[in-house]
């Protein structure tokens, strides 16, 4: 048998590591990818850069930005207005997201345990969710209203209240006004996801745990809080990052008042910015909730790599 020479069982060349790692089309692939990266690039660095910019500027409307440096945070830091601001939307977007994660969870519950016209219910509680925001808050502006307000009207003849309440003129109940709009508008995100994760759950769980003797709650604790924690704590997430930069259901209530007793971070940007025409400023307000924004989208996404890996 004739000896294969050695230099024809190599490969006619060698391929480098970049182009193994990428693959032979790499080139052909970046192409494809190039103009969505411009776009996004575009869409969100320019916007991004120019935000930071303007921050550290005195940007009155009409004249000309003039480079402070970081004057305006320091500014912002010490004043007892804004540190109330954010500590509003603290306290705002923590009872919210959970008030509705809450009454989502309920509802799941209720939707899965296979009640009559499930699907009725289903695309009636979907209403909140599907209104749009400005009409959805012009509702609840009228129902709190101190003198034509349902709200007043059912509690007075209920004989729950003696008098009206002025509910959004009131510091001490305003907050929860405003908290009560955005859970009413927000609970069937949570609702039809948490329903979405619990018709995932084989039966079959349950019925093994009900021959085992568990309990209705141990049930629900050992197999169905498993079984819908991974999309409880993605809507938890996304649900936290759009209840903190809610702005059109604030402004419309209350626009930060009475007293800036529900100023959140929205509110204190536009107030300062467009009603007081000072963009450098009211930019500076809301880069400070960037650093919190971007600490919640990590930890989105690091959970979500984490459960797709396992």
């Amino acid at each position: 048998m004739a000896d294969v020479p050695i230099a024809a069982t190599r490969p006619a060349g060698r391929t480098s590591r970049a182009a193994r790692i990428l693959g032979r089309d790499w080139l052909l692939g970046f192409l494809f990818i190039a103009p969505v990266v411009v776009s996004v690039f575009g869409l969100i660095a320019y916007p991004g850069v120019l935000a930071i910019y303007l921050s550290m500027t005195q940007k009155l409307i009409g004249y000309r930005p003039v480079f402070i440096g970081l004057q305006n945070y320091v500014e912002l830091w010490h004043d007892p207005f804004f540190r109330r601001a954010l500590w509003n939307t603290v306290v705002f977007t923590t009872v919210a997201v959970a008030l509705k994660l809450v009454i989502g969870l309920v509802m799941a519950l209720t939707l899965n345990a296979g009640i009559r016209a499930k699907n009725f219910w289903t695309g009636f509680l979907l209403i909140p969710w599907v209104t749009p925001t400005v009409v959805s808050s012009l509702n609840f502006l009228w129902m709190f209203d101190g003198l034509l307000g349902v709200i007043n009207y059912i509690l007075v003849h209920a004989g729950i209240l003696s008098q009206p309440i002025g509910w959004l003129a009131n510091p001490k109940t305003a907050m929860a006004s405003i908290i009560a709009a955005n859970v009413w508008r927000g609970f069937p995100f949570f609702g039809v996801t948490i329903l979405a994760g619990l018709q995932t759950i084989p039966h079959e769980l349950y019925e093994a745990a009900a021959v085992d003797g568990a309990s209705r709650f141990r049930q629900f604790w050992h197999i169905t809080l498993p079984g819908i924690k991974y999309v409880a704590i993605v809507a938890t997430l996304l649900s936290t990052i759009w209840t903190f930069n809610d702005f059109q259901a604030v402004y419309i209530l209350t626009r930060g008042g009475p007293g800036g007793a529900t100023h959140i971070v929205g509110t204190l940007t536009y107030e300062i910015a467009i009603d007081g025409l000072n963009l450098g400023k009211g930019t500076a307000v809301s880069i400070f909730a960037m650093p919190l924004m971007a600490l919640l989208i990590f930890l989105f996404t690091r959970y979500t790599q984490r459960e797709v890996g396992a």
